[in-house]
């Protein structure tokens, strides 16, 4: 059991993650990783996506969400850690693919399903060799049926490495 007081439970540690961050150049949000989660959304037919990087919150250096004249939910560029699904991602440094996720009680009780109404999930983590940097993943209102599994998995993947190719021919380093 877990208090407060107890460090963040993924293995990347802060120091780390920013050092590689810094190497990267990535300070916030930035039009480029913005279109990444625009083509991610588009592509998996979905109204949110995000290119998600941990700090002391989660912090949406993409992000896709509806048009404000849409009647769905608009959301912020930064969460708690301990919300969303994002998390287990990070800590399990895996891909997550939910095409439903009130068929797994660990996540159907999470806060934003009730906050934004959320159906169907998929994420994949952005490593560098072993540091976890955050996420990049799509959330849906309508759940999938879960023959849709492999086809989500291979694109959230797909699109992971396109992100993290641009971030590191962007800043001239070698994956």
């Amino acid at each position: 059991m877990t208090s407060a007081a107890d460090p963040p439970r993924h293995n990347t540690t802060q120091a780390e993650r920013d050092t590689v961050l810094r190497a990267l150049g990535l300070t916030g949000p930035e039009p480029e990783l913005d279109a990444f989660a625009t083509q991610l959304a588009q592509e998996a037919d979905v109204p949110y996506a995000m290119v998600n990087i941990f700090g002391d919150q989660q912090q949406f250096f993409g992000l896709h969400t509806p048009r404000n004249d849409s009647a769905l939910p608009t959301i912020g560029r930064h969460m708690p850690v301990d919300h969303g699904f994002c998390p287990d991602v990070v800590d399990r440094k895996l891909a997550l693919v939910l095409p439903n996720v009130h068929s797994h009680p660990r996540f159907s009780g999470n806060a934003v399903v009730d906050l934004i109404g959320i159906n169907t999930y998929a994420g994949a983590p952005l490593l560098h060799g072993d540091t976890v940097l955050g996420t990049l993943c799509f959330v849906g209102l309508k759940e999938r049926d879960q023959s849709t599994g492999p086809d989500t998995l291979d694109l959230i993947k797909r699109r992971r490495d396109d992100v993290m190719n641009f971030l590191y021919q962007r800043a001239g380093l070698q994956p």
